[in-house]
This record gives C-alpha cells, structure tokens and sequence, in this order.
C-alpha cells in the first residue's frame, strides 16, 4: 500500500480552494466569502476520513464540482456553497435540518434535490428512476439543483478511470441516458460535448482512441487550411471596422462517431470535421442581427453557400436560448465548410446555457430589453406543467421527459399569427394540446395553411394552424402514437386512464363479489396474490380486464384451487430482482464475473438477438424476469436503458477461452454489380474461410447491389479477418458487420 503524504495533499486541498474563491471573486458580494469558507470547512470535516476509488482525499471532488459551477457554468455563491455540501447528507452524520440552519432555505432544498432517495420502491420501478425523478422535479422550484448535479456528474465522468469496469459502463450509460440531453437543452453544449466524448471514451475505447489520434493526425494540415480560408475574412471584416474574433473548431470525437455510424462511411470521409466560428462585438442587442447578416454577406462575397444549409437562429431561437447564424460553404480546395455567426452575448450563452441567459435577462431588465418569455423558460414552464400533472411510474415519468429533451424543434403559428415552438415532429393533435389540454381532448382534425389535415398530419416550420374542435370528441389508445411532445403524451395518458378507472371500477365490484363467495375480502395480500396468478403489474390493470372480459371471472376461483399458492413478493425482491429465480440471485450474489460458455446447469443465459453478441464483443449479463439472463454487447442499442434504469441487475461475463463454438453474425457488402460477384463472395467465405452461411441476399439497383449474409464465426478476431479478405474482393466498396439481426 502506498504511503499517504498528508502534508502534500493538504497543501493541495488549500490550492484547490484558493483557485475556487480566485474564479468566484467577481462574483461575490458582502459577506459571500465567509459562506463559502464556512461550507469548505463544513465539508473537509464531514469527509475528512474518506477517499475516492482513485484513493485521492474525498473533499477533492466537491471542491471540483463547486469549480465547474463557477468557471464551467458560471453559478453565484449559493450554488458553490451547495456543490461543496452536495454530499454530506447522504454521505456523512450531517443532516439537512443542520445544513438548513446553518445556510438557509434556498442551500438546503438545493442539497434535499441532490441528495439519493432510499426505501422502498414500486413493484416495476427502479431506484434509479425515482432518483431520476425526484431530481428532474426539482427543476421547476430551482434549476440551479440541475445544474450542480451536472456539474458533480462531469467531475465524475472525468475521474471514471479509477472505478471498475461495470461501474464504468453504469455511469457512462445513465450520462448519454439523460445527463448530456439535459445539458444540451440547457443549452451547455461544451458540457454536453465532453459527456457525449467521454462516453464514448468507457464504452467504446478503440474506436474512441481511434479517432482521437486521427484528429491529432490531421491537425497541422486542418490548422492551415482553417489559415488560408479566414485570410479573406479577416481582412474584410478589418476594413469594415468591426471588432471580432476567429475560431476554428474541430467537431466532437463523439459526433464524428455518430456521422460515421449514420452514414456508414470511414473517418476520411467525414468532411466537416470542424467549424469557423466568427464572434463579434456589438454596441447594443438591436444592432446584433444586422450584424451577423453583414458578416454573412463578407464570407458569401469569398464562398459559395450551400442554400439548404443554412440555419438562422438569430432570427428565432433554439428553445433552449442558443443563438447563431450557421451557413455551410465551399471552400476553394472542393471541401464543405460550416461557418457560425455570433456575438459575444450568444457565444456566452451557447457555452455557458442556462446561467449566462439569466445574466443577460436580469441585465435586461433594468435596461428594459428582453421582455418576453424566453424559449428556455417556455420549456420550463412545460417541465413545471409535465410535473404537476403527472402520476405515471417514474420509468414512463422519465421516457416521457426524455422525449422533449434532445429534439429539435418547428416553428408554427396560430391562426392570429402568434409562434409556438414544438419538438420536430409534431403533429396537429400536438398543436392542440399546446394551445390548451381542453383543445387537445376534443381535437377532431386541424386547418393547415387553409387545408383540411387528419390529427396526425406532421407540421413543417411556418405552417399557419387552425384546430376543429367537437365537445363528443375524446382521447383514444391511437392517439398516443402519433403525439411527440411530453404534454401531449401526458394529458392523453391521463385522460386514457380516467376512463379506464370508471370501466376498472366495474371490475373491481365483479371481483369483489366473487371473493365473497368464496369468503375472502379484497386484501394487500389478495390483490398481490392475484396479480401474480394472472401476472398483471397493477390491480388497476386486472380489474380493467375483468371489467372487459379479458380475464373470465370464473377464473378467480382458480387462484385458490392451485396447489401452492405464490405468495406476495418480499420487499426486498420489489427494489433489487423483481419475480427473478432463486438460483439466478444468489450467482449474482455469490460471483464477480460470469463466464459465458463454462458449463453451469443451474444459470439459464441466452444471448440477446438484438445484438447477437459473438465471443472478443466487450459484453455484459442482464437479469431479465421470465428469461434468465440476457448476454448483451455494451455497444448493444439497448445498452444505455437498460444500464441507466436497471443497473442493480447487470452482470459482468466474460467470453470462456473455448473456440469449438460456432455464433451467429451478419455482414453487409455493397459493391458493383457485375458477373461472377457473388461466386467471389461465396468462394472467400466458403473456401478460403470454411465459414457455414445461413442465408445470403443480394438485391441489385443500376449497376450497384447490395447484400447480406447471415453466417456462423468463432469470435471478433475471426469475422474482423473475414470482413477484411471480403473488402479486397474488386468492385466491393464495403463490408460491414451489422449490429441488428
């Protein structure tokens, strides 16, 4: 074990916290400088015996979260004192009622909104969930409790390195699961970014690794080229006398990933893999859009634009407040080269979101500007309004939040001209519910732009909509199909299950009524019972199918008949393994590692067909309820859900050495057409390879085909040789492995 340098760190700790009151200086009022001193020395002394998985002392990490807060996001004093205190409540003896005497209100309901929720949790639910929930209900009362717990995830992304490896892809999952989306709709993208970055980072390292050192590759090459395509800018841009600023940006490892996966095209073929930003200075906020319009015209005078890429959201808004004027234009080497303009107000809220917003707003006011409701607040407003309004699981609570986080948006209007902004992909009956939930309910079909359209017309930016109303009109199941915005979705639901509790009702007199006769009373216990037998999450649920003849009353009888009757699940089972077997829970108790392919005649494992994992996939084991355990590969599509809500039932596992096994795979090739093409595929796979095929397609388009073949390999390492002999075949453009069968 290494020796600890006490005095060493010590020092350290005192540098951190001088660097911390150095970037909140500015900032501090009055007697702030004491406050924060008093909440440092409240937390080195509540963590003062505890360490990090890195075996740094505990106090590094709120002092890290407080210096995002400031430097990173831009917070005042009360934020910093709650990010230093953000862990004793749930960490240490300190309690909230000590927090709130010492710092007051506003500190303590900010720690109460960061601080885990521990007990006992819905049949169905998951911790996580409710922990996901209690934390997004807070944004209604105080946003700040948002934007410290991103600032405390960050740190902890950051530091992953230390923590082992299951521990790694939890986290990771739950940051791409909800954290980054929150960011980008408080419109922190460099936080947003560098989530996304080190996700990627712990899941998916080689690739990760891959790009980076492409891009460090490239760097000396893309610096010059950014030189020479700004030389004429900036010269122009001087002549006018305008006071600005050239950036040249390259593009997340994180979205050049994503592109290359969208497009199916190698990292050479990327071609916008960096932005020119060009920030200006302007005297007052009118003369802000006329001036990025005129340096529009400066970089259009020296490169063509490419007219469907341009964006203004000068003009209108992102909804979460960002600004700018992006244009995409040739450059004089044959490259696609995306240009953002903006002032230096806009760049500060695009880095900074949520609190340089609030700055400008309050500075706003007292110069009177800015007095409409801003697209943030409007969303708040929304988040407020999904809260009050909302008694689904914390699972669905957070699918339905999650929905309107990473959209973008269209702009339409109302039949007086008035703009709402909607998540892309809305629908008239969206439209409805939010001009009222009153509308919404009773929408029969909708005007667009003159035209009669159904409820589930899709609306395009700048439609003009009128909506039809009739009072017989109510929601129905198929509504819920075609609406995209979390209002619509939750005011549908709400309906939905009102009118399936007047029909549950009736239901619940029928099995009332036959437990009388067999001289039960409807308890706990019995309704547990009997959703077990009928294998129904809520009683709400088994009454609506009595009610409608789905479940035959005479069946409950039956329930007491059964030989063995199930009894209700233990509390414990309802927060960890709901309904999973026995033997599965104690492995899962009782191993570190479960190793796929060793003989164990008690552990039922299938491998997921949604990813069908093949032995060198880096995998994981989840426990599902009816199906044992369910290999999966962490690049699997379904790995983010289900590690960011049900992380307490992932396993690690491990591929066994053996090789005799044989693993489904699929492979895409696209090529040229031509005679003879498909013997070549054949021939490699067939003899060069002794590779067994289960199936093989080939569909054929002007001259191009494009095939998939289903074949059986031993592991990565042999289908990686085999996708590269297939890619020196002449006239295949490229072969991949495909992740969904």
């Amino acid at each position: 074990m290494q020796a600890v340098d006490i005095e060493k760190e010590n020092k350290e700790i005192v540098s951190r916290y001088r660097k911390l009151l150095k970037y909140a200086k500015p900032i501090l009022k009055d007697d702030d400088a004491k406050i924060i001193r008093k909440a440092f020395n409240m937390s080195l002394l509540a963590h003062k015996d505890m360490r990090r998985k890195s075996g740094e002392p505990y106090i590094y990490h709120p002092l890290a979260v407080a210096q995002i807060a400031v430097e990173e996001i831009g917070l005042g004093t009360t934020s910093i004192v709650a990010a230093l205190l953000h862990d004793v409540v749930e960490d240490t003896h300190i309690e909230l009622q000590d927090i709130e005497r010492e710092f007051g209100t506003k500190v303590a309901k900010i720690i109460d909104g960061l601080t885990k929720i521990s007990g006992v949790f819905d049949h169905g639910s998951s911790q996580q969930a409710e922990n996901f929930r209690k934390m997004i209900l807070t944004l209604s009362d105080d946003v700040r409790v948002i934007l410290i717990k991103l600032a405390d995830r960050l740190h902890n992304m950051r530091t992953l390195g230390s923590m082992p490896r299951e521990k790694q892809l939890k986290i990771s999952s739950e940051t791409i699961y909800l954290y980054a989306p929150l960011a980008h709709r408080l419109g922190l993208y460099a936080i947003k970014t560098e989530m996304e970055d080190l996700y990627l980072k712990y899941t998916n390292t080689e690739i990760y690794k891959d790009i980076a050192d492409k891009i460090k590759q490239t760097k000396a090459a893309r610096n010059k080229f950014i030189k020479d395509f700004i030389t004429p800018i900036y010269k122009a841009l001087e002549k006018l006398g305008v006071e600005f600023k050239i950036k040249g940006r390259p593009k997340s490892i994180f979205s050049i990933f994503n592109k290359m996966k969208k497009q199916n095209i190698p990292f050479e073929e990327v071609y916008d893999l960096f932005a020119i930003r060009i920030i200006i200075d302007a005297e007052d906020l009118e003369s802000e859009k006329a001036l990025c319009w005129k340096v529009y015209s400066v970089v259009t005078d020296f490169y063509k634009p490419n007219p469907d890429r341009l964006r203004d959201w000068v003009s209108t808004p992102k909804g979460n407040g960002y600004e700018s004027l992006h244009t995409t234009v040739m450059s004089k080497l044959g490259q696609w080269v995306e240009v953002q303009i903006r002032t230096t107000r806009m760049d500060e809220i695009a880095e900074k979101g949520y609190a340089a917003h609030w700055k400008y707003k309050e500075a706003g006011k007292e110069a009177k500007e800015l007095p409409t409701e801003t697209g943030l607040e409007m969303w708040i407003r929304k988040v407020r309004d999904l809260i009050e309004h909302n008694d689904s699981s914390a699972i669905e609570f957070l699918d339905d939040f999650r929905t309107n986080l990473f959209n973008e948006e269209v702009f339409v209007f109302t039949p007086k001209g008035q703009l709402k902004i909607l998540p892309f992909g809305a629908t008239a009956l969206d439209f409805a519910f939010e001009i009222h939930s009153k509308v919404g309910s009773q929408c029969l079909g909708a005007k667009v732009n003159q035209k009669l359209v159904p409820l589930s017309y899709i609306l395009n930016n700048g439609d003009q909509v009128e909506i039809l109303t009739s009072s017989k009109q109510k929601p129905n199941e198929d509504w819920l199909k075609f609406v995209v915005s979390s209002k619509a979705r939750s005011k549908i639901k709400e309906a939905l299950k009102e009118q399936k509790k007047l029909v549950a009702s009736d239901g619940k007199e029928i099995v009332v009524r036959k437990l009388s006769q067999m001289k039960l009373e409807l308890t706990n216990e019995v309704i547990n019972q009997l959703l077990l037998y009928f294998n129904k999450k809520t009683p709400l649920q088994l009454f609506y199918e009595v009610a409608k003849g789905l479940i035959d009353a005479r069946d409950i009888k039956k329930f007491r008949d059964e030989k063995e009757v199930k009894k209700p699940l233990d509390k414990r089972d309802l927060i960890d393994l709901p309904r999973v077997p026995t033997e599965i829970r104690k492995t899962i108790a009782n191993t570190d590692m479960l190793v796929i392919g060793d003989n164990l005649d008690k552990i039922d494992y299938k491998l997921a067909k949604c990813c069908n994992p093949i032995p060198g996939d880096d995998v994981f084991g989840f426990v599902t309820i009816n199906e044992g355990i369910k290999i999966h590969r962490t690049a699997c599509p379904n790995a983010v859900e289900l590690m960011s809500n049900y992380g307490y039932r992932v396993i690690k596992a491990k591929w066994t050495a053996q090789q005799e096994l044989a693993f489904l795979a699929g492979v895409s090739i696209i090529g040229l057409d031509r005679v003879g093409m498909a013997n070549d595929i054949t021939k490699v796979i067939s003899s060069e390879y002794k590779v067994n095929m289960r199936s093989i397609t080939i569909d054929t388009n002007d001259g191009m085909f494009e095939g998939k073949i289903m074949l059986f390999v031993q592991d990565t390492k042999h289908l990686d040789k085999l996708i590269m002999k297939l890619g020196k075949v002449t006239d295949i453009i490229s072969v991949n492995r495909i992740d969904n069968q």
